[in-house]
């Protein structure tokens, strides 16, 4: 593109329409919590990422329309242990800042959320690049999540958090706090200041402070992270309060609104344009049927921000639209380009998995997962079961559509019945589907389908096949909706074959997920579903397969 199409692509395109605007949600599927920054002229969304790792999923753009996937940041031991942790524990709500030539990436690895306790433990790591390389992880406080850094003109940097209060018959929100980082020092100094206690909406959290106008802005979340979620916002003159909220409501929320695709806005973080135009990234899920289940799991889409007379950032009538102006002055093409999120032909040729898959509670090493051992494919050591969590072998890549498929290349050996390959759609480790090949009594292999449904796990009746010796297979997993289906074919066979009944997709939901019992949460759901490549090695007998090619498309 030349400079002078580029400058006509931020003014209307080539029949005079105007140029491609924001397209919600802009991070389809699971992409929870975002944080969004911008340094120059280049923008980037980190998200949450729980179990999954690369810990903090990172996104790029430069016009806010158009987002490239970076892949996750955090994937080293030493940046990220997420052995032992529980479904949708691990990374929540990371925050990503810049200051004087330094990014700052700081997250919560949360162990546990039962009776009242959640173990938060932050952690803060720097690097001169977005991507790293990052320092060691200086070890922070413990006493909330969702924390954050705010830089402020006098160059003094504040980690802001929830407090969590264990204590029964308390507020476990009690309220945000502030405490001083000393960014040479590398260490918190000083008080800690309760300087905001939410709402009678309740459950505040999600702390983002912004300087303008000679007024500190507090970007919170209120209301829990379901229907009932909401962007608020307060200010004040002095950082530590005390603070007011905006006399109008809630910044942005879809509660009471059904009818809206835009489901559960909330979670919010505000960016500042070039040209000074501002814009909201924040929290949406957009389920099935109205206030149904949410398949693509918590996404993330952008607003526009519009400031008051009197000084109040607001979003045009406080609800999340689908569809948003692109900012001023941003050059943006007038084809769409595709990302690899929605099409991607992965052959394996790479020296590390592509930013798109991510692994379940450990990272992606050669003594598991491994792509050097036999040139073009990924050869993945077989782990423990669905319900180990130390040593899972679970390759896998996010749904981001309603309609998407997953194909796959096995060549698998089983040795007996403890030893399982295949394809899988993938919520936690008490809701998954799984198509395998496993060896028989006989020693010799099968094709098979189980389901686990809250922790129950059956045998899908009408998919067994035996299937003789030397086996390789294309195996698929389609999401239609509502609807999830498995296929296989044998190798250079052009027709596919259904394997077993078409199976319920929504079990892979946040809503199926979740269980509360007498007030208390005995699971959460907060990931989404994914498709991916697992092998099951439950004897520790040395079981692998080998997987050529992996192609995922949104259809």
């Amino acid at each position: 593109m030349t400079s002078t199409e580029a400058t006509a692509a931020t003014a209307e395109d080539a029949d005079g329409a105007a140029p491609r605007a924001i397209h919600n949600p802009v991070l389809p599927g699971f992409h929870p919590d975002p944080s969004i920054l911008r340094v120059g002229t280049d923008y980037f969304i980190a998200t949450s990422t729980f179990e999954w790792s690369p810990g903090v999923r990172l996104h790029h753009s430069t016009n806010l329309v158009d987002w490239q996937p970076l892949g996750g940041l955090l994937g080293e031991r030493r940046l990220l242990d997420l052995t032992g942790a529980n479904d949708s524990g691990g990374v929540w709500a990371p925050n990503i800042s810049y200051a004087d030539g330094v990014f700052f990436v700081l997250y919560a690895n949360v162990a546990s959320f039962a009776s009242g306790y959640w173990d938060p433990q932050n952690y803060l790591v720097t690097g001169p690049t977005p991507t790293g390389p990052w320092s060691d992880p200086v070890v922070l406080h413990g006493r909330g999540f969702d924390a954050s850094l705010f830089h402020d003109e006098d160059g003094t940097t504040w980690m802001l958090s929830m407090v969590a209060d264990w204590r029964p018959e308390r507020n476990r929100f009690a309220g945000i706090s502030a405490q001083r980082y000393d960014r040479d020092r590398r260490r918190l100094d000083g008080p800690e200041h309760l300087i905001f206690q939410g709402t009678a909406t309740g459950l505040v959290e999600a702390p983002q402070l912004y300087r303008k106008d000679g007024w500190y802005y507090l970007v919170t979340a209120e209301g829990g992270t379901s229907w009932t979620h909401q962007v608020t916002v307060a200010r004040s003159r002095d950082l530590l309060g005390p603070y007011e909220t905006d006399p109008a409501g809630p910044m942005l929320s879809s509660a009471g609104r059904p009818e809206l695709e835009l489901q559960k806005a909330g979670h919010g973080s505000l960016v500042q344009t070039p040209d000074g135009q501002w814009y909201l990234a924040h929290l949406v899920g957009r389920p099935y049927t109205p206030l149904g289940r949410c398949v693509l799991g918590r996404e993330t889409a952008i607003q526009e921000v519009h400031w008051t007379a009197d000084g109040w950032p607001r979003v045009r009538d406080g609800v999340p639209a689908e569809t948003v102006p692109a900012p001023a002055g941003a050059i943006v093409p007038p084809a769409r380009p595709t990302s690899s999120e929605e099409c991607e032909d992965d052959d394996f040729t790479g020296p590390v998995l592509g930013v798109n898959w991510s692994t379940l509670r450990r990272h992606a090493t050669p003594d598991w997962a491994d792509l050097s051992a036999r040139p073009s494919y990924l050869r993945i050591h077989g782990g423990q079961s669905p319900v180990g969590r130390q040593r899972p072998s679970l390759v896998a890549r996010r749904v981001t559509a309603r309609r998407c498929e997953l194909e796959a290349v096995l060549e698998f050996d089983p040795r007996n019945y403890r030893q399982l390959a295949g394809i899988t759609a993938y919520y936690n480790s008490r809701n998954w589907h799984f198509l395998h090949v496993t060896a028989d009594d006989d020693g010799l292999p099968v094709l098979d389908l189980l389901t686990c449904d809250s922790g129950r796990v059956a045998v899908v009746p009408g998919a067994r096949v035996p299937l003789g010796e030397g086996v390789r297979l294309a195996l698929r997993v389609r999401l239609d909706g509502p609807d999830l289906s498995f296929a296989w074919a044998r190798d250079g066979e052009a027709q596919w074959r259904a394997a077993g009944p078409a199976l319920d997709a929504t079990t892979l939901s946040d809503e199926y997920a979740a269980n509360v019992a007498d007030g208390e949460p005995e699971a959460w759901g907060f990931t989404g579903a994914f498709v991916g490549l697992w092998v099951q090695d439950l004897g520790a007998e040395g079981g692998y397969a080998d997987f050529d090619r992996a192609i995922y498309r949104a259809l």
